[in-house]
């Protein structure tokens, strides 16, 4: 698929996330949107898999450890086809099967209910060392948040998948340097991430900017071809990309925009989607 159709369909991606955040009157948009690219990458270029099957036993699985982060992953499989794009709007509502963190029970091509911060990484690797038991070819792929990987249990998941060597796993940090708390740095800080995950026997990957998606496309195909190892693929973005008063601002990582900031934030995806279309 070309750069300006993936572009198009994040953009696609980020008004469903302000959409489903706004109709639940909670939520997590700010981490959503400074992943929406990689989500888009992910499900629409890199990963094997079909929306009409999505239990196929070939298929490539995907593990959203940063589960609260789930309005993007929903935007993401609406886009693709799943499940129908109205349902987002029913995110969180009593009844409804998008809860506010990913079910595996009730939502196609949701692979590991999460949500639970540094279990989704233990599942992925669990998930790879089972393909590599079985003889089969699929690929393991597991999103963290970089407030997240401040969990003990990351880097006991990170130490196995290095010291088993599971070349078929890869595992992305979205790094957008904030979390609930306020930075990272501040709170508890992760870094040099790169350099720990390096001590851990994975092949590293510093992607300068994770909202870009050639740079996501060089990291994807680097990471396919690394043999013997698995890789961490760690990505500089920005929170709440795409909608300016969300964008690095602490306040808008779980919280909904009221109906005058909805309406801004449409109306600022819809320029950005118009000038896509004149590209």
């Amino acid at each position: 698929m070309e750069k300006l159709e993936l572009q198009k369909i994040a953009n696609e991606v980020r008004k469903d996330i302000v959409t489903a955040v706004h109709a639940a009157k909670a939520g997590h948009p700010g981490g959503s949107l400074s992943a929406a690219d990689l989500f888009t990458y992910l499900y629409f270029e890199e990963m094997n898999i079909d929306p009409k099957d999505p239990k196929k036993a070939d298929r490539d699985r995907f593990v959203l450890s940063k589960g609260h982060t789930a309005p993007g992953l929903y935007s993401v499989l609406a886009e693709r086809g799943y499940f129908p794009k109205e349902d987002l709007k029913t995110l969180r509502h009593l009844g409804s099967y998008l809860q506010g963190h990913p079910d595996m029970k009730h939502i196609p091509g949701v692979d590991m209910s999460s949500g639970s911060l540094g279990q989704g990484i233990s599942a992925a690797v669990g998930m790879a060392l089972s393909a590599r038991l079985s003889g089969d070819s699929y690929r393991v792929y597991t999103l963290l948040g970089d407030g997240e990987i401040q969990e003990g249990q990351v880097w006991e998941a990170a130490m196995f998948a290095g010291h088993r060597k599971l070349d078929n796993l890869v595992v992305i940090v979205d790094n957008n340097g904030l979390q609930i708390d306020g930075n990272v740095d501040d709170v508890c800080s992760p870094y040099p991430i790169d350099k720990k995950f390096e001590a851990f026997n994975f092949h590293v990957i510093n992607v300068a900017d994770g909202n870009d998606m050639d740079q996501l496309k060089a990291a994807l195909e680097e990471a396919r071809e690394t043999k013997g190892m698995p890789t961490a693929i760690i990505m500089k973005t920005l929170k709440g990309k795409g909608v300016s008063f969300m964008e690095n601002q602490v306040g808008w990582h779980g919280k909904a925009p009221n109906d005058e900031e909805y309406m801004q934030a449409m109306a600022e995806l819809e320029k950005a989607g118009e000038a896509l279309c004149q590209k």
